[in-house]
């Protein structure tokens, strides 16, 4: 049975916090219609990274957005730190992935942050039923 990959924003409620995640961007000479997110170099040395250093991320979508309709997964990854300045983790991964500076070391790539008052904006989306409902509207 496949997996479903939950968006950004509903991850930030079921934490009950801001959230953090990373984005890959395509090689600029790409021009396939999907991202092939799975032969991503930096996305794969970020992974080992990860498991190198036993932080815990998964599969994410961005902010689920009721006018986008659907969306195909383009190798977002949740990562499972909260957004503290303090927290040994976030210090161990904001060094690897930024300058000092706060500017980031690779350009193929975007640390991003999500705020859990953004994610409450779309709390209607965990509602029984909603996306079916939706879909069913729209004609999806």
């Amino acid at each position: 049975m496949p997996q479903l990959i939950d968006y950004i924003d509903k991850i930030a409620r079921e934490k009950n916090r801001d959230v953090l995640y990373l984005l890959f961007k395509r090689k600029k000479n790409d021009r396939s219609f999907f991202f092939d997110y799975q032969s991503c170099k930096r996305r794969n040395l970020v992974i080992k990274w990860l498991e190198k250093n036993q932080i815990h991320y998964y599969p994410c979508m961005g902010e689920a957005s009721e006018e986008a309709g659907l969306d195909s997964y383009n190798g977002f990854l949740y990562v499972d730190v909260p957004y503290d300045v303090d927290n040994e983790d976030f210090k161990k991964l904001s060094a690897y992935l930024e300058h000092p500076d706060g500017t980031m070391r690779y350009d193929d790539m975007i640390f991003a942050y999500f705020p859990l008052e953004q994610a409450m904006k779309n709390k209607h989306h965990d509602e029984p039923g909603f996306w079916d409902k939706l879909f069913e509207e729209q004609g999806w």
